[in-house]
């Protein structure tokens, strides 16, 4: 197929374009933007995209200024050259989705039909689909090392370019995988066929031995249900005698709680009256005969006084008279420097004023010197001056403390003796010659009375607020329940004194009555097995003949899931076979192109069967070397070889045409001029249309379009010029 001319309407950047293609090579040039890949896009999606295709990519192909019905639309005039002959022909697509549009005209036959149309372009370009395409003879310039294949739809077109006809081997292949999964699927919710006649066998033969069992075990059933009368009736009597002793172990083991109890009931009524009998002996013996809080408060005060006196005695001991009263202010020597130095810095400075303007240094640097001198001496005489300052002040704040202490000593003598008779007066009133006595009478005091508070408060604990009279009572009462309790478990025997007896009693009662439902459920089992166990001849010789019927059926299943797999592993082989005529196929016509494309530089290539992974033979390392260790610009002719010859190799007799978009921009211009070279040859037998920004390859087109780059500019004013300043909150 040669495409003579294109028309797009509506296509992203393309309102309405209309282009003339050469049949050889067409070189298709135009700075950014100017919708040379968009032309690429119209191309594949003319060729090979459903008119009724929607979603957001088709959306997003209209162009922005269209309006609600400018949808796009894609028209291609062509020349068609088979063995039939040369026929012409043109298709045209609106993209509309649910309510898109074809015309496929052929031989004046004209086609409406997506489906139709779609499948007819296939065999026109030899390419099954659109991913195909672009993964072959559509080349971007970033996708020259991309073979994003279909690879079910790949083996499919090399089967067919080696057989001569489209087999489908992936979609048979698919079928019987597929096939084999639902037969041999072993999951519970959805099982296989096979596993299905395996549960039917399984279920078959299990009918068959349940009713053979059936008649065999009649007879034992009975002996058994013979059995299990006799051993219920033993266990139903052995159970009486647990539950007994069980009985009686209970009431001995409730006794003896309660008369627990009692003791304990007992030992606290008994500490009680004790601590009642303490507690009246400890009222009546206390240390003082003042209460606790009048006592601790006059030992306050006594306290307080006493810390007083003695600071009043220390500072009447401190006297006036220890103060030195000659303080001599030393005669002012600090004016004498301060003059001298001002005088010396200013003749100094004046001095190395005048060298310095005369230009004399020895005059400049003896002007320094006396400067930082008499700067020096400056400095000395600020700080004499300080310190007699300080000397002053400190004078003056000795006199003004010894006028103060000359003042109050006489006030001090008086709050002294006022401060001894208090403290005479509450030792007199304690009846005690000091403070160390007052201080250990305050202590005894406050032993005497924690000692009572906590008898009170373990008194609260035992008993609560209960009288203190009625407590020998309570005591008695419960010395008389002790032994009330203690007869009664002398009446019930051993297995009042047998340590864990009601444990030991009630597993032993669940062992018996556990041991008496299943006895029970033997004899109840037992004997439904002879009620429910007629014997059926008929029905067990029905269950054999579906056994048969049964097995005939997995037999069956057995031999297609054979037959389905050898259909398999044959499909397999072949495709395997195929994979290596074609990857040997591949690989000769690669070894021309990829060598006109490095000028020689590689000439051998492997192409893997299963992965059509590439190497080539490196010289310099003379080994076989990924093609992924090669710089960018190796890789991209390597690839662009391989792509070359798989349209070769998958279109055989028929010829898409090939669309590359500027994919040799990596190129130096030696690489540029030979991929073209290439380009150039293979445009005798395809079309080839080259999109690019660059003028160098058009000397070797057929012919040269030139597309025009966006003009439109923005000349609206910008937003904030329009809106003026911002408003100050």
């Amino acid at each position: 197929m040669r495409i003579t001319r294109v028309r797009v309407r509506n296509f992203r950047v393309h309102r309405d374009l209309d282009l003339e293609l050469a049949p050889g090579l067409t070189v298709i040039r135009g700075p950014n933007e100017a919708g040379k890949t968009t032309l690429q896009r119209a191309l594949e999606v003319g060729l090979f995209r459903r008119v009724t295709a929607g979603g957001s990519e088709i959306d997003s192909l209209r162009s922005w200024d269209a309006g609600e019905e400018g949808r796009p639309a894609v028209q291609l005039d062509f020349v068609q050259e088979d063995l039939e002959g040369t026929r012409t022909g043109s298709v045209l697509k609106d993209f509309r989705g649910s309510r898109g549009t074809v015309r496929l005209v052929l031989d004046g036959q004209t086609i409406t039909d997506p489906a139709r149309a779609d499948e007819l372009l296939a065999e026109l370009t030899g390419i099954p689909s659109e991913k195909f395409f672009r993964s072959t003879a559509s080349v971007r310039h970033h996708e020259v090392d991309d073979l994003a294949r279909d690879e079910g739809a790949l083996r499919d077109r090399l089967q067919a370019s080696i057989s001569g006809a489209d087999r489908g081997t992936s979609s048979v292949k698919r079928r019987l995988d597929r096939a084999l999964r639902e037969l041999n699927a072993k999951g519970d919710k959805n099982p296989g066929g096979l596993r299905v006649a395996e549960v039917a066998v399984t279920r078959a033969e299990a009918a068959v031995g349940d009713g053979e069992s059936r008649l065999a075990g009649l007879e034992r059933d009975r002996d058994a249900l013979v059995v299990a009368r006799g051993h219920r009736a033993k266990v139903e009597t052995s159970l009486a005698e647990r539950r007994s002793l069980l009985e009686r172990a209970r009431q001995a083991e409730r006794l003896t709680g309660e008369r627990d109890i009692a003791r304990e009931r007992f030992e606290r009524y008994r500490q009680a009256a004790a601590l009642s009998d303490e507690i009246a002996t400890l009222e009546q013996g206390h240390p003082s005969e003042h209460a606790l809080p009048v006592l601790r408060q006059v030992v306050e005060r006594l306290r307080v006084l006493d810390r007083e006196i003695a600071e009043l005695g220390a500072q009447l001991g401190d006297g006036a008279s220890a103060v030195d009263y000659e303080i001599v202010i030393p005669e002012p020597r600090w004016r004498t420097f301060a003059i001298g130095a001002t005088v010396l810095a200013v003749a100094g400075l004046a001095a190395a004023l005048v060298g310095f303007f005369s230009g004399e240094f020895p005059a400049l640097v003896a002007g320094l010197v006396g400067a930082v001198v008499g700067l020096g001496l400056a400095a000395y005489a600020r700080s004499k001056r300080r310190e007699a300052f300080d000397f002053r002040r400190h004078k003056q704040l000795r006199d003004d403390e010894i006028a103060r202490r000359l003042r109050g000593r006489s006030q001090l003598e008086e709050e002294l003796k006022r401060h001894v008779a208090d403290r005479d007066t509450q030792l007199a009133s304690l009846q005690l010659a000091d403070l160390a006595s007052a201080e250990d009478l305050l202590a005894r005091e406050d032993a005497h009375v924690q000692a009572i508070g906590r008898a009170r408060a373990q008194l609260e604990g035992l008993v609560g607020k209960a009288p203190t009279e009625t407590l020998p009572a309570l005591r008695d009462a419960a010395a008389l329940d002790i032994e009330q309790k203690t007869g009664a478990l002398e009446a019930l025997g051993p297995i009042a004194k047998e340590p864990r007896a009601r444990e030991r009693l009630e597993v032993e009662v669940r062992d018996q009555e556990a041991a008496l439902e299943r006895a029970r459920d033997d004899e109840a089992g037992a004997r439904a097995r002879v009620e429910q166990n007629p014997v059926d001849a008929e029905q067990v010789a029905l269950d054999v003949e579906q056994l048969a019927d049964r097995r005939q059926e997995l037999a069956a299943i057995q031999r297609r899931i054979r037959v389905y797999q050898l259909a398999l592993d044959a499909i397999v082989r072949a495709e395997r076979s195929t994979m290596q005529k074609a990857t040997r196929y591949l690989e000769k016509r690669m070894r021309g192109d990829l060598e006109k494309l490095t000028g020689a530089r590689y000439r051998r290539v492997r192409v893997d069967d299963a992965t059509l992974d590439i190497r080539v033979f490196a010289p310099e390392r003379g080994d076989w070397v990924p093609v992924e260790e090669l710089s960018q610009g190796s890789l991209d002719q390597v690839y662009l070889a391989a792509r070359l010859g798989l349209v070769r190799l998958v279109t055989q007799d028929c010829r898409p045409p090939l669309v590359f978009d500027d994919p040799f921009v990596t190129f130096d211009d030696d690489r540029a001029a030979r991929a073209v070279a290439v380009l150039r040859e293979l445009a005798s037998d395809f079309q080839v249309i080259y999109l690019t920004t660059s003028a160098r390859y058009d000397a070797q087109a057929d012919r040269v379009v030139v597309l025009a780059g966006p003009s439109a500019l923005d000349t609206a004013p910008d937003d904030t010029e329009e809106a003026g300043p911002p408003a100050v909150a």
